[in-house]
């Protein structure tokens, strides 16, 4: 059975890879800890949207990692831990927001539920927000490296999340003529191309 992604890591973000067939992935939240290669994944996450929307993605990409210990210092107003831990336990609303999560805007738009109950199955979050001792966090991983099976089903690869972009609405149609092929719309103020000339003088 196929346990990684080809392209994985599937999304791009502050992190750095490790031995890939891991058991353990680590998040280190607002905190700059020295990774170690014995986990899949070692990186940072400060948001409580695109940040959890990212490890999601990634750890789902690849069925070998079962555990996620999440550690050091929690990003403030955004609770990007909290939220991590609140979209495991409880998933997400209609609206995609995280359900229990006190995170300043916790909405998930680029993951799917199907994503989120994926990441829920596969694996088990460990709860040491706060810890930030290098050898503690060694012992875990450690201790969780190599510990259980390989998830049963094959990687879930899902849309990377991206950047919001700002929606325009384009006219179809516009009361100023610019030349055959283009009209604009004088109160948007944005040319578009005219379905016809005849059309656009028929709006006048």
């Amino acid at each position: 059975m196929k346990t990684i992604a080809d392209t994985w890591p599937v999304v791009k973000g502050d992190y750095k890879v490790g031995n890939p067939k891991s058991r353990i992935a680590v998040v280190t939240l607002a905190s700059s800890i020295n990774s170690l290669p014995e986990a899949a994944l070692w990186g940072s996450s400060k948001t409580e949207n695109l940040g959890v929307e990212k490890i999601i993605a990634n750890v789902i990409s690849n069925s070998n990692i079962r555990y996620v210990l999440v550690c050091g210092t929690e990003s403030r107003g955004h609770l990007a831990g909290h939220s991590l831990l609140a979209i495991h336990a409880n998933g997400i609303d209609e609206k995609g927001r995280i359900i229990g999560s006190k995170g300043a805007i916790p909405f998930i738009e680029n993951v799917p539920k199907e994503a989120v109950r994926r990441f829920q199955q596969q694996v088990v979050l460990i709860d040491r927000i706060g810890l930030v001792d290098s050898k503690e966090i060694l012992k875990l991983v450690n201790k969780y490296k190599d510990k259980g099976e390989v998830y049963q089903d094959e990687p879930l690869v899902v849309c990377s999340p991206k950047k919001r972009r700002t929606a325009f609405a384009v006219p179809s149609s516009g009361d100023i003529i610019i030349s055959e092929e283009f009209v604009m719309d004088s109160m948007a103020g944005v040319v578009c191309q005219a379905e016809s000339l005849n059309s656009a003088i028929e709006l006048n």
